[in-house]
């Protein structure tokens, strides 16, 4: 038998290190629903596709189906952070209010139109304006979240101005009428003729928004204490 002197072992190299993919990071669900609101306003409803939405945010359309597994759900979504969540604010605000109501009331006001009227937001009361009749689950949607929510949270804001004696008695359900269909004007002109600077250069929204609350207020204020 031969002997042959063995071989000195061989350090084992590490195997090299499989190159790691670089992959953006997947966008949160905020930012999603930022690409969405700004192309609902842009375009509408009908006419915004899923994967223009995905593409805006840098993501898949995949990945924005995990979150969102359709176009009405995203807009859902929406609508829940763009305008249910302000109104929640709005509810709270007056929970934890002990002043007069008409102090409120102009906080309120102002507090919507900062929040909502300037922003892409209130783009979305002129998509349902516009598209609800070809969508009447998301309009009944809307009914539910931000339409009668908004009622109520007013409704209650007169209530209490008329139980301490502040406001004269007055029918609250057309008083919420009255409040909310000049800020609706002011909206829809906001993201129509003003997203396409064809406005009257002279009219200030926040100065309209004003005025209105003062002879809205010049209406409702009781001349003299009362209890009802």
């Amino acid at each position: 038998m031969s002997s042959a002197i063995p071989s000195p072992t061989r350090p084992r190299m590490p195997a090299a290190a499989a190159p790691q993919r670089q992959r953006r990071k997947e966008a949160r669900p905020q930012e999603l629903l930022a690409a969405a609101l700004a192309l609902f306003v842009e375009k509408g409803f009908a006419a915004t596709r899923s994967e223009e939405v995905a593409a805006r945010a840098g993501v898949s359309k995949g990945t924005l189906y995990l979150y969102y597994p359709s176009k009405e759900e995203l807009f859902k979504a929406v609508v829940r952070e763009s305008l249910a969540s302000h109104i929640a604010d709005g509810q709270q605000m007056l929970a934890q209010h002990q002043g007069a109501m008409a102090e409120l009331l102009r906080q309120v006001m102002h507090e919507w139109w900062q929040r909502i009227g300037l922003g892409p937001a209130g783009g979305i009361s002129k998509i349902m304006m516009a598209e609800a009749r070809n969508f009447p689950d998301l309009a009944q949607f809307y009914v539910d979240e931000v339409i009668a929510p908004t009622h109520s949270l007013l409704a209650s804001l007169l209530e209490r101005g008329m139980a301490s004696g502040e406001f004269r008695p007055v029918k609250v359900a057309d008083a919420v009428h009255v409040l909310i269909s000049p800020m609706l004007h002011l909206t829809l002109h906001q993201h129509s003729f003003g997203a396409c600077m064809l406005h009257d250069p002279d009219m200030d929204p926040l100065r309209v928004l004003d005025l209105q609350l003062d002879l809205m207020l010049d209406g409702l204020l009781a001349r003299e204490p009362q209890r009802l």
